[in-house]
């Protein structure tokens, strides 16, 4: 990666996680860098919008989930607020196909798992201007959508066959929250219907 330009100014940084030994993790290594001029932390899409609003940060890192909020809808909506941010997409465990990336208006995704080094580079690229956003592997199709826990957790309740007043008494629930949910299960894993959805979190391995 090259990286000898010149920023114009040191930026502002925004981490985005429920985490908070991430936050430390992140702000530690941000503190080491002398482009860096200050780094703010979110724990949810309301702090995130809060402090971007406020502060206006040229770069959001924004983990998948954050808690049980979806990461790139959080890009969605603090780009609203702050169209000219960028924003890299993290995790320490799951992965978002490029095509995902581009969708929620990201400018890349990075592992966590990355050296502090890399994630120090990548960073620097995007508050210059360059697309961290590659190729995928595989085809876009096969990628495995995002579910959060709870979604998770619904869609397996679903797959014994339990109605949604049966999954509500069981995840302690109302059924109209059980019903958004499987709303939202439906049009992550592009189903119609619940066999649907269950084929096809089946084929592409997010249940076994």
């Amino acid at each position: 990666m090259n990286t000898g330009a010149h920023l114009a100014h040191p930026i502002r940084v925004m981490i985005v996680d429920d985490h908070d030994v991430v936050h430390w993790g992140f702000r530690l290594m941000l503190s080491d860098l002398p482009w860096i001029e200050r780094s703010f932390s979110a724990r949810s899409r309301a702090e995130a919008i809060e402090l971007g609003r406020r502060f206006l940060p040229d770069v959001a890192l924004i983990d998948l989930f954050v808690a049980e909020e979806s990461g790139p809808e959080i890009c969605e909506q603090l780009l609203g607020t702050v169209p000219e941010i960028k924003v890299l997409l993290i995790s320490g465990a799951g992965r978002i196909s490029s095509t995902a990336v581009r969708a929620c208006g990201a400018v890349g995704f990075v592992p966590k798992s990355w050296p502090a080094a890399d994630i120090a580079r990548a960073l620097r690229m995007v508050a210059l201007g360059m697309s961290m956003i590659e190729a995928d592997a595989e085809a876009p199709d096969t990628a495995v959508p995002l579910l959060t826990e709870r979604e998770l957790d619904v869609l397996k309740l679903i797959a014994t066959g339990a109605t949604n007043r049966e999954i509500a008494a069981t995840l302690n629930l109302s059924p109209h929250t059980i019903k958004e949910h499987a709303s939202t299960l439906y049009r992550k894993l592009d189903a119609r219907n619940r066999a649907e959805a269950v084929q096809r979190a089946q084929r592409l391995g997010v249940l076994a």
